[in-house]
Parts: C-alpha cells; structure tokens; sequence
C-alpha cells in the first residue's frame, strides 16, 4: 500500500444543513483488537462459533478493558478463500457454524463429525475443509428437513426466510445452481438461467430447489449464531466492527440477481470495465482486481436502494462498519475488461456526497470507519472530512520518510482509527525484521527504543496516539512473527490460513490483560462506566 506525506487541510467542514452518517459516533478514546472468527481455535478444521471459544474471547476482551473486536467480511468466501471476494454482500460463512451445537441438537451424530477431526488445527486447509465440511452441513439439514418442527434456539427457520427473502431467495438459489453447475460462474450456465430474472421461472430439478432451501438453512444457522455471539459482546460491553468491501465479487449472487445496477453486457453479463488501480511506485503495471463497477447513475435512480439494504443487513451483524476502498465513492479506476493490465484505465466519477446523504437519511444512527489508505487524490480527503467519517492510519507505513508522513503518530488527527497493521499487512514483528535500517534507525529514535520489544513498542504506540480508537492485531499481542501474517496482498495461495492456539489466549487473558487494562487506563481507553439513572 502506498503512503502519501502530503499535508491536507481539514478545516473542511460539511455544507450548512448537508446530512451525513453518524458522524459524532467516535467522540470517546477507546481500544479494540482485530480477529477474524476463522482464527478462532477448535479441533474442526476453523474457527467457529462454538460458544465456550467465543466465550474465552469476549472475556479476555473484557478483562483487558478492550471495547472493540473487528472482523474480516463474515460472508461466504469463493475461490481464493477471500472474505472481500464472496458469494454474497448480504449472507454469513456457513464455514462458521458449530456443529457440535447442531449435534447437541440431534441434527447429526457424534461420528458425522470424526472426519473434521482429521484435519490440522494450527491453521485452516481450505481445499480439504470445503471437501469435509460441506457434506456435513447438508447432512444436518437433511436430518432437519425429516424432522419438522426440530427444535433449534434460532427462531422459526419459515420466519427467518420470509424476513429475508429479498435477498436470501436469490443467493440460496445462486448456490444451488452453482452446485448443479459442478462450480462453474454463472456467466457460463445456460442462457435460460444466466440471470435471476430468469431462473426464477425456469423449470428446474427438484433436486435444485431442494439444495436451495438447504443453503437458506445453513444462513438460518449462521445467523443464529451470530446473534447469540452478538448477544454475549453486548452483555460484556463489547462492540464489533465488522468490514464491507466496496466492490463485490463478479461471481456472486449480488451480481447475478442485480446485473442492471453494475457496468455489464446487458445480453452476455460480461463486464465492459472492470475495478483495479493504476500503476504507481510499488506496481509498474498496477492492480487488476477484475471486479465489476457499480452503474452508479443506476443506483442514484433507485435512492441507492441496493446499498441501503447492503448497509442494514451489515448492521444486523455488527455496531460499527468499515467500509473498504473509501476513495471509490469520490472516483475509481476503470480498466477495460479486456486489458491484460491495469495501465490502461480511467478515473470516472463515484457517487460522492448524494451517496452518504442517502445513507445518512436511511440509516441515521450507522456508525461507519473509512479505509482511506495509500495516495489520494485531495477531493478523496475531502470526502471524508464533508462526511466526517473517521479515517484509518497504519503505524507500519510512518517510518523511513520526513516528519510530514500523515501516519507519524504526532500527525494524526482524532477522528481515526490507529493500527499497528491490518490483515493486509506483515505482524508488527515481521515487518520490523524485514524493514530498511533506515525505517527501523527511524522507528527506534522516534519511540526512543531498542528494538527488542518493537510489536510491543508499536502497541503500546497505538495506545498513546491522539487517534479515539486504536484497534491492535491480535497476533501482535502475541508477539508472534510473519509466521502468523494472515494476508499478503498479490500472493494468490496460503492467506486466510493462521489461526491462534487455546493456550496462547489462555496465558495472554492471565498474564497480559491487567496490563492492557493498565495501558487503557494510562491513556484514556478504558470503556466508560454507566451512568446512574437519575
């Protein structure tokens, strides 16, 4: 990710009456600690949301004095294993769902499980996982479908579709067909279902619509869950930040139901230009992501009414969204769907502020973060500072330049959020190992340290710097090293994969969090305590 050293003035204020989200929300110092649920330890293959783990979680969050715990998009990850390039904007992880619960219940038998014990347990196979677990979960369902009225502690599955038909029916329906189709994207399925609008009176196998409401099933289950787990943080005053990336995949449910609202071949679906970013110092040919572009003078048509609900079913699983790529609302790199890289594209124009407006009047209490990392136009920063969401700075990209670098902890601004670094970014550890001597010569005379402790350098960095909410990698709490990197940027095998041990958690929750607590308390980010009722 590139850095800009550029000063920017922030005096820019919104327009006179102008409505934006809820721009107040960060007005209190506080900590939070980045974790993807993936990471969490069990003995099925990936973390899930057994309820003693994520119970061990939120407690040690608690007890640390930590108010927040951000996640990775929890939707249903595609090829890659990528939670910003899934089936859907709207669904959860099926890969999440306990199923010793689903045992518990009666909807599989002890040895159905015996096959995910095989699989390791430091870290997530995603080939092996996806041959194993899938065949599991479908097994569960079909014990439900036998068994009407089944009891389950998630409500009434009827109640759960009707509520969220509008986009459970099409994703269910995406999947089941994926299934049918042995994998293939849906812009090779036959033209009679190559889109929603189709399919939806198309005539097809029983075994389809079945698999279908199988996949509306699993979403059941998840958020069920999810719910509960929401349920647990919020008794213990903990806040989740969840993560909505900006673009959605082009194999996905969102795509196919909704082709009339992204830059598509109305006939064939292809894609006319696709999203990316242009060369710059660290990419001689730059990005090419290959996701579709929104039609955005389609979606300003409708009141952005695809977004608004995007934006309610994020919230129906977290307090606080992130929103991934901010700079596209303010202009975006269009690349033609041809190009065999990304030099030969254009800037066109985002929705900017009609689009924060629209949420602001829609959603009036949606506390958003804006991921504004890397060189940015100016009218970018501005954006953000009309809206006035709070922007992010990552420590790891302060060092080895002039004093004017905007994520130089005494540059930094209130309204952000400071990490030391994100899933995208090497631990604190392995970064330092890996640096230029002139950004870790920098890093020591700034901190004024040796260098031997430098992941708990940067933490305890975070803690003291002006930004409201610091948000620490929990590997880095662990003082582990690149070992433990949950992402690289560009490497197409081997990401998503880390996961924690129960007895590291063990002896950070007993031998660390007092002294968390101690740091929150130092520098103001202790959680506040209730006001008494008058």
């Amino acid at each position: 990710m590139a850095t800009s050293s550029a000063s920017v003035d922030t005096s820019v204020a919104a327009a006179p009456g102008a409505q934006t989200p809820d721009v107040g929300w960060l007005d209190h110092r506080a900590a939070g600690v980045l974790l993807h649920p993936t990471a969490f330890p069990g003995p099925f293959g990936i973390g899930t949301l057994d309820e003693s783990v994520v119970g061990n979680w939120l407690s040690f969050l608690h007890d640390a004095g930590i108010q927040y715990w951000q996640v990775c998009p929890l939707g249903p990850t595609g090829y890659g294993d990528s939670p910003y390039q899934c089936f859907s904007a709207f669904a959860g992880n099926p890969y999440l769902i306990d199923l010793q619960e689903l045992q518990r219940h009666g909807l599989l038998r002890p040895e159905d499980l015996e096959p995910l014990r095989a699989l390791p347990q430091d870290r997530v196979d995603f080939g092996w996982l996806y041959a194993t677990k899938w065949p599991i979960l479908f097994k569960a369902y079909e014990t439900f479908r036998k068994t009407p009225g089944a009891p389950l502690p998630y409500g009434d599955f009827r109640a759960f579709q009707q509520a969220n038909r509008d986009w459970l029916a099409p994703f269910a329906l995406f999947l089941a067909l994926k299934d049918h189709h042995q994998g293939r994207p849906w812009w090779e399925w036959p033209r009679g279902l190559r889109f929603y609008r189709d399919a939806q009176t198309a005539k097809l196998p029983q075994d389809v619509r079945t698999r279908a409401e199988a996949h509306a099933f699993f979403q059941y289950l998840f958020s069920g869950q999810w719910q509960r787990v929401r349920a647990q943080a919020k008794e213990l005053g903990v806040q989740i930040i969840g993560d909505a990336p900006i673009f959605v995949a082009r194999d996905s449910a969102d795509v196919w139901a909704n082709p009339e609202l992204f830059q598509l071949d109305p006939d064939t679906g292809h894609p006319l230009v696709v999203a990316g970013v242009p060369p710059d110092y660290f990419s001689a040919d730059g990005q090419l992501w290959g996701n579709p572009l929104y039609d955005w003078p389609k979606h300003a048509a409708t009141g952005y009414r695809w977004w608004l609900d995007r934006l309610e079913a994020n919230f129906q699983l977290c307090d606080v969204l992130r929103i991934d790529h901010f700079r596209g609302f303010d202009s975006y790199w269009a690349i033609p769907a041809d190009a065999p890289t990304a030099k030969t594209g254009e800037w066109q124009e985002g929705p900017g502020e009609a689009f924060f407006a629209a949420v602001a009047k829609a959603l009036p209490t949606a506390k958003l973060i804006a991921e504004d990392l890397g060189d940015l136009k100016p009218s970018v920063t501005v954006l953000r500072l009309k809206t006035g969401l709070p922007g992010m700075t990552i420590l790891q990209f302060a060092f080895g330049g002039k004093s004017d670098n905007l994520y130089l902890p005494h540059n930094l601004k209130a309204n952000s959020v400071v990490y030391p670094g994100t899933h995208d970014n090497d631990t604190s550890l392995g970064w330092y190992r890996t640096a230029s001597e002139g950004e870790r010569d920098h890093v020591r005379r700034y901190l004024r340290v040796g260098g031997q402790e430098i992941g708990w350098d940067f933490v305890r960095c975070s803690y003291m710097a002006v930004s409201n909410l610091a948000v620490i990698p929990l590997q880095d709490l662990l003082s582990l090293g690149s070992e433990a990197r949950f992402n690289t940027p560009g490497k197409p095998v081997g990401n998503w994969q880390w996961r924690y041990r129960p007895d590291q958690l063990a002896r950070l929750h007993r031998e660390t969090a007092p002294y968390l607590k101690t740091l929150g308390e130092l520098y103001g980010r202790l959680p506040e305590s209730p006001k008494p009722k008058a």
